[in-house]
């Protein structure tokens, strides 16, 4: 009770949002999926001769993730009502960094 007592003015401009946006803002279980699969990668590697070779480590580890390409079309399914909810409420800044 006492840890809702303390987080409670940090909690309460968060219910402000959309649940479009509350949604995409709860959803860190595929960051940190893509941190631990990176993670794993690189420490299995040890070091690395250069930068490229370890950017190169990432990026495998990366496209492993996905390899028939299917998740471009389930991010766009998931960020669309996110991304148009955050076009409302922050009035256009979205469409101004596009450009």
């Amino acid at each position: 009770m006492r840890l809702w007592d303390h987080a409670w003015a940090e909690f309460v401009p968060f219910l402000a949002f959309a649940p479009e946006i509350r949604r995409v803002i709860c959803s860190t279980n595929a960051i940190e999926s893509v941190n631990a699969r990176i993670r794993r990668a690189v420490k299995t590697r040890g070091h690395f001769p250069n930068e490229q070779a370890a950017l190169k480590c990432v990026y495998m580890a990366i496209m492993s993730l996905d390899p028939a390409g299917a998740g471009r079309k389930r991010w766009t399914m998931r960020w669309n009502p996110a991304l148009n909810a955050f076009e409302l409420a922050f009035d256009g800044r979205l469409a101004a960094g596009r450009e």
